[in-house]
């Protein structure tokens, strides 16, 4: 572990599924909130967000209402994405920390710099990390509406950092596809979710942070 990480002074992480194993929560808050438009339709947006893990609410909620037949209206989005926040935010605090995380971001933010780059949105985020006492961690914190890429291409900018000295950890595609786009390296967190993911994927990888 200490190996993969010693070479790279920034570290840009991701949330769901890497700092804590919430990504299930979610899929449930999804289902929950489509069900009543049938199985197949919750199955359909169950497996579209867990392959899409990383991709913001915001984009998501569209196309779901679009699959259960609602016209996915400014405010009917506001109003599923209230609804989405209210069932996930206790229960992602709640849920289990991915081995060794928590030790290892207290024993090296000192020594790194540690960013989050998140697709949960920026309040949502924020009140999570107090909740769990970890924003001290990170030098900045950016959730939804912005997304991945850009957030760490304008913290890249805000820094100036070398992208040699950089690596994101993530969990999805997403996560993958915002390192690239930055030219950064990229460390997969191996799921169960993922699996398809870690069979594409030519990149270092690790189970937790023991």
């Amino acid at each position: 572990m200490c190996d993969i990480f010693s070479k790279y002074k920034y570290i840009f992480w991701d949330f769901d599924g890497v700092i804590k194993d919430s990504v299930e929560v979610k899929s449930i808050a999804f289902v929950k909130l489509f069900e009543l438009f049938g199985k197949d339709v919750a199955i359909k947006i169950r497996e579209h967000h867990e392959a899409n893990g990383g991709m913001s609410r915001y984009d998501k909620l569209p196309l779901y209402l679009q699959w259960s037949g609602q016209e996915p209206t400014e405010n009917t989005v506001k109003v599923y994405s209230e609804n989405f926040s209210k069932l996930v935010k206790q229960n992602v605090i709640n849920s289990k920390w991915v081995p060794g995380v928590l030790e290892y971001l207290d024993r090296q933010y000192d020594t790194h710099d540690f960013f989050l780059v998140t697709a949960t949105p920026q309040l949502e985020i924020e009140e999570i990390l107090s909740s769990l006492n970890i924003k001290h961690f990170f030098n900045q914190t950016i959730g939804a509406p912005i997304a991945k890429s850009e957030a760490i291409g304008n913290l890249l900018n805000e820094y100036s950092i070398t992208p040699e000295n950089s690596v994101m950890i993530g969990d999805s595609n997403s996560d993958y596809n915002a390192a690239k786009l930055n030219n950064i390296s990229f460390i997969l967190r191996r799921t169960n979710i993922n699996k398809i993911l870690q069979r594409q994927l030519d990149c270092p990888m690790i189970d937790n942070f023991l």
